[in-house]
């Protein structure tokens, strides 16, 4: 089974990341993009057949290792396996 894990930086925490970003895209002239935020994702393959159990591992590894919960907020996906 794999999942995403999507982390973001929290909501009025500064992103120099995202604004450096933003001023490179408009300096570009894309004019139009604003308000960038930079994250990361990390995939994690985790063998379990139980997505309740392998959440509650992605959620431990995300809270102990993954994501500094003080500034930065996480979200766990599932992908589909073919």
């Amino acid at each position: 089974m794999k999942a995403l894990v999507k982390i973001m930086p929290k909501n009025g925490v500064l992103d120099p990341q995202g604004k450096a970003i933003e001023n490179s895209l408009n300096q570009l002239g894309f004019s139009q993009v604003g308000n960038v935020r930079q994250g990361k994702i990390i995939e994690i393959e985790i063998n379990s057949n139980n997505e309740q159990e392998a959440k509650k591992i992605i959620e431990e590894a995300s809270n102990k290792l993954l994501a500094n919960l003080v500034i930065e907020d996480y979200e766990i996906s599932f992908l589909k396996e073919d």
